[in-house]
């Protein structure tokens, strides 16, 4: 591919991650949701599952597009944005924990979340990614993947792969502090954590491989090419499965392999038909997405928090619930029932968040750090 070129299925690519991951983050009632829009129990990987690694593959990809002007070398101003990316990325994640201050609990505040990781994910993969070879690149990910196996199963105790056994929850109780991790299982685990960030690096540089891939070989060649390598990380992560189970929580080794393949097969698809058959019509929602990915995700996160926590409604019994409960119940869930006035809810929700992002492309307004 010329250098020249840009494919529009990567900018709609991200989209379409970015628009999944809040579809999938905003049901109107967690306790009425379609199976595919959940996350599996533990091991295993449904679609939703699918949704946070595509984004940093996806971000991998962005990277070596965006590192052209430095040569894809380490140089000083390089360093320099990936640092300032990094500390506002991370920034931004604590302020979204905190939103919307009041009654914060500095005790029990969640240090890590899906931006925290975004952040780390991404400065140390780009230094990585600058600083090595390709081919050295590849092997770094490959250690990479098989140490964190190696520490998981030999750090565990008898079920290293289990939610209690697994030593990601040990190593970030002592790093961050047990209060400071998330409660959702139950139990202090985060599954955004420190010790699971190591092999989501991974998952960026193979990422940023695959934009080394897209913009060196020739289109006609080009989806050929992902439709074998992302087979074979497919085929590769469900043997590894056999071994270390896929598994999101702890962002096992198997699950960056798998999840990887599973991305370049589907860019090799949207590829395919948005930028050889010119099938572009169908993606420009997604597009529109991808060019305000990072504003529209914590715009999203900013508005259900909004919702919960500074707006209060009593309803003629007397009985109080939050924005959020109110507007599940009376504007979708009344009419719809329960189970898809939940999915309604969420996708009510991308519709205006796809309409605020569409005035943004409209004027050309990118918001970018």
């Amino acid at each position: 591919m010329k250098k020249t070129e840009r494919l529009m299925a990567l900018d709609a690519f991200r989209g379409l991650t970015i628009a999944a991951m809040i579809t999938v983050n905003t049901p109107g009632s967690w306790e009425h949701v379609y199976s595919p829009l959940l996350h599996s129990e533990w091991n295993g990987c449904t679609p939703t599952d699918l949704v946070f690694p595509f984004f940093l593959f996806a971000v991998g990809v962005a990277m070596w597009f965006a590192f052209g002007k430095f040569d894809h070398q380490l140089k000083p101003e390089a360093g320099r944005k990936i640092l300032k990316r990094t500390v506002i990325i991370f920034a931004i994640g604590l302020l979204l924990n905190a939103f919307p201050f009041v009654q914060i609990k500095w005790e029990s505040f969640r240090i890590m979340g899906v931006l925290q990781r975004i952040a780390l994910a991404y400065g140390i993969g780009s230094l990585l990614c600058l600083y090595l070879s390709k081919i050295r690149l590849v092997v770094v990910a490959a250690v990479i993947l098989l140490v964190y196996w190696g520490l998981v199963f030999f750090l565990g105790g008898d079920h290293p792969y289990s939610l209690q056994g697994n030593p990601t929850m040990a190593f970030d109780s002592f790093i961050l502090g047990e209060n400071h991790l998330y409660k959702g299982f139950g139990i202090a685990f985060d599954p955004e954590g420190l010790f699971s960030t190591l092999p989501a690096i991974a998952t960026v540089i193979f990422g940023y491989l695959a934009g080394f891939l897209i913009e060196s070989t020739e289109r006609n060649k080009l989806v050929k090419k992902l439709l074998l390598f992302g087979s074979l990380g497919v085929i590769v992560g469900l043997i590894w499965n056999l071994g270390f189970p896929i598994n999101k929580p702890i962002w096992s080794s198997s699950y960056v392999v798998y999840t990887a393949g599973l991305a370049l097969l589907v860019l090799a698809v949207m590829i395919y038909l948005i930028d050889i058959l010119n099938y572009k019509k169908w993606a420009h929602p997604f597009l529109v997405f991808g060019m305000n990915p990072l504003f529209i995700y914590v715009l999203s996160g900013v508005w259900v928090r909004v919702l919960i926590y500074l707006i209060r409604i009593t309803d003629p019994n007397g009985n109080s619930m939050t924005g959020y409960v109110c507007l599940y119940k009376n504007a979708f869930a009344s009419w719809a029932g329960d189970l898809n006035g939940s999915l309604f809810f969420a996708l009510a929700h991308i519709l205006v968040y796809w309409l605020i992002v569409l005035f943004l492309y409209k004027r050309k307004i990118f918001i970018k750090i």
